[in-house]
């Protein structure tokens, strides 16, 4: 009997097969920008794409920054809280175990960070989508050290995957001519290429257990306060905003045919552009009373790059469409959820969105 049990255990070493059976949850590994980061860039001590001083997060647990780029939660946060899965922490925490990683999965996302891995490099460090992948091939064996390979590819297979990038590779990137892509490629071949970048990248994470996947499109960026007050009317950039239109109906074309493609794969694409493009023209018709200007500025210095604790607050943060120049409010990211988890299907007929409650006001304003 003793001998028995011994064979078992030699063959499941040799298999990679953990012993302990694993209960896992099922939880979200979250691939993104700055729209998504919950503190991976204050990990990143070099790079310029910061939330890491106030006012951010100001709404948000104890009103101090926690690395997400705006005044409370990010999109994928409200997303995750109206499925009932836990909240991901950044992938560079080095406290976090591989317990933690089983019980709330990982956020890899990185302010600064694009598809193309190009993209961004003036802020120093950032992470691209493909180091994002890498740094989830390295979570993969932590887990698999821990829990054994079949217990692993189990749990891989039966989480939830966010992939929400795009708006940096043309923002910080081919709209800018001192990168080489804005004066090597033309609007169709910049296309193609970010679009055949993604694909390579969306089948390398299927080939790495990813099942169930969301992939995020675009909104208006061409009416993000940085854009306008690039222009001499203060209006949206219309050029941009077609853009992020085409980016949109390429990744939909994109997530159809790689669900015919890939087996057992359940790829969803969705995006909010018309009812962000709405509540851009219409603010009053949604509860908002400002949607061209953000709520964190430096006085009557535009742009003011981020949110600095010199910086002036508006006086009621939920009636602000866009909380810096780049970055929605946690009013808007709730909008842009609801939205979004429409598109993806995750409500039944007549079922409304509920996602976790907006974080109180606890912390006032500077001016107050």
């Amino acid at each position: 009997m003793k001998f028995s049990k011994v064979i078992v255990i030699i063959v499941a070493i040799i298999l990679g097969i953990g012993i302990e059976e694993c209960h896992c949850k099922v939880v979200q590994f979250i691939f993104g920008d700055s729209l998504s980061d919950v503190g991976n860039n204050m990990h990143l001590s070099r790079s310029l794409a910061q939330a890491s001083l106030p006012w951010y997060g100001i709404d948000m647990g104890n009103g101090l920054p926690n690395g997400r780029f705006s005044n409370g939660r990010t999109v994928a946060d409200i997303i995750g809280d109206s499925l009932g899965l836990p909240r991901p922490p950044p992938v560079l925490d080095t406290s976090l175990t591989e317990k933690d990683i089983l019980i709330n999965g990982l956020n890899y996302a990185s302010g600064g960070g694009g598809i193309l891995n190009e993209t961004g490099t003036y802020f120093i460090q950032k992470l691209s989508l493909d180091k994002q992948i890498e740094l989830f091939q390295g979570t993969q064996k932590l887990i698999r050290s821990k829990i054994g390979k079949r217990a692993a590819d189990k749990f891989f297979r039966e989480a939830q995957y966010v992939v929400a990038l795009g708006s940096n590779d043309f923002i910080n990137n081919y709209l800018m001519p001192l990168y080489t892509d804005s004066w090597t490629y033309n609007d169709e071949t910049f296309m193609d290429y970010l679009i055949g970048t993604l694909r390579r990248q969306l089948k390398l994470l299927h080939s790495l257990g990813a099942r169930q996947l969301q992939l995020f499109g675009l909104g208006p960026m061409g009416c993000i306060p940085l854009q306008r007050v690039l222009t001499t009317t203060g209006n949206c950039r219309e050029s941009v905003n077609k853009l992020a239109l085409s980016f949109n109906k390429a990744s939909s074309e994109l997530i159809d045919d790689l669900v015919k493609q890939l087996p057992n794969s359940n790829y969803r694409f969705g995006d909010a552009y018309d009812v962000v493009s709405d509540l851009i023209s219409n603010p009053l018709k949604y509860g908002f009373q400002n949607s061209d200007s953000p709520c964190c500025s430096f006085g009557r210095i535009r742009p003011a790059l981020t949110c600095v604790p010199a910086s002036t607050l508006c006086s009621d943060r939920s009636k602000y469409v866009f909380w810096d120049e780049y970055h929605p409010s946690d009013s808007a990211n709730e909008l842009i959820a609801n939205e979004l988890i429409k598109k993806f299907g995750f409500l039944r007929d007549g079922q409304n969105a509920a996602p976790s409650p907006a974080p109180a006001a606890i912390a006032p304003s500077p001016e107050d």
